[in-house]
């Protein structure tokens, strides 16, 4: 069973920085895309980030240049560092599985099979 935890939200003053970190068990990651999810309230989950199986990465237009995506497959996480954050920001963020090996493309929600429980990043401003 897959199952993915993450960690490290909280509560941060603009223009602060938060690291978020993503553990994947029941399935090595290293042949998946990866995302992280923004959910705002009353807002529908978007794509913040995302790193495919090979590396290649994919950021919304307003974090680029503020956060960063790696993966190390060698202990199955996913991280995302988030700086100069925003009161924007604000929102629940969740770790996505590509439900397919090799997956072509990043961007739709419902290629991802697999979903952590999220955590709450706060940004006062």
């Amino acid at each position: 069973q897959v199952q993915l935890v993450e960690t490290g939200g909280g509560l941060v003053q603009a223009g602060g920085s938060l690291s978020l970190s993503c553990t994947a068990s029941g399935r090595s990651i290293s042949t998946h895309n990866m995302g992280w999810f923004s959910q705002a309230p009353g807002k529908e989950r978007e794509l913040v980030a995302a790193v495919t199986w090979s590396g290649s990465v994919y950021y919304k237009e307003s974090v680029k240049g503020r956060f960063t995506i790696s993966r190390d497959n060698a202990r199955n996480t996913v991280s995302l560092q988030m700086n100069s954050l925003k009161s924007e920001d604000t929102a629940v963020y969740y770790c996505a599985l590509d439900g397919s090996n090799y997956g072509l493309g990043v961007k739709s929600a419902t290629q991802y099979g697999y979903w952590g429980q999220g955590t709450q990043v706060s940004v006062s401003s």
